[in-house]
């Protein structure tokens, strides 16, 4: 069994802002500051590029997506997630 965690990143963010447990409490937080930019669902004490692979979202098809640069920036548009802008979901 997975746990999953809220993480928020904000427009023009380089880290992630704000993490949450709870989906209602991320979406206070960004209608509170009417904030705009992406919340992710993530499995906890799981990389997302594993998580991937075990799903069968993605399959490794080169040497070169298995390089510690190509994991280390993976992401995934299978991991549920919402676009906000101005504390509004789009």
């Amino acid at each position: 069994m997975t746990d999953w965690i809220w993480i928020f990143h904000g427009n023009d963010a380089t880290l992630c802002s704000a993490i949450f447990t709870d989906l209602e409490k991320a979406e206070m937080w960004i209608k509170k500051y009417s904030l705009s930019g992406i919340l992710t669902k993530m499995p906890i004490n799981r990389s997302i590029y594993d998580w991937a692979i075990e799903t069968g979202t993605f399959i490794p098809k080169s040497e070169l997506q298995q390089t510690p640069k190509f994991i280390q920036r993976f992401t995934s548009a299978y991991l549920e997630h919402c676009h906000y802008e101005n504390g509004e979901e789009q």
